[in-house]
């Protein structure tokens, strides 16, 4: 993953992207469907982590502590994740970040805006 800001903000947008669309292709077994989900919420986990908090309290209705968290909590040894935690998060906050993402995002000079 890229240094910068912006290279941050576009991988959690495309981690967050590509969750939607992996919950909706009816074709994928669900068995995939949570692999993948797991690991592009590490992806979200890692990329949030990095973001400077001058631009992360712009968006306040985020819990960005619990987002920078989410990684370790999903490959630490703290048990298996319950798929319907897996999904919910998938369906009901990573759109939400999402959309921060690309309120952040056109916020950045440069490149991708």
């Amino acid at each position: 993953m890229s240094g910068s800001t912006e290279q941050r903000l576009d991988d959690l947008i495309a981690a967050c992207t590509r969750i939607e669309e992996y919950i909706a292709d009816p074709a994928l077994p669900e068995a995939v469907v949570l692999d993948a989900v797991r690991m592009r919420l590490v992806d979200i986990a890692s990329s949030a982590r990095q973001l400077p908090p001058t631009m992360t309290a712009a968006e306040p209705t985020i819990p960005w502590s619990q987002v920078s968290a989410l990684g370790e909590r999903l490959t630490g040894r703290h048990g298996e994740t319950p798929a319907s935690l897996l999904l919910r998060t998938a369906r009901t906050d990573v759109p939400v970040l999402r959309d921060a993402a690309i309120r952040m995002r056109a916020r950045c000079p440069g490149p991708g805006r």
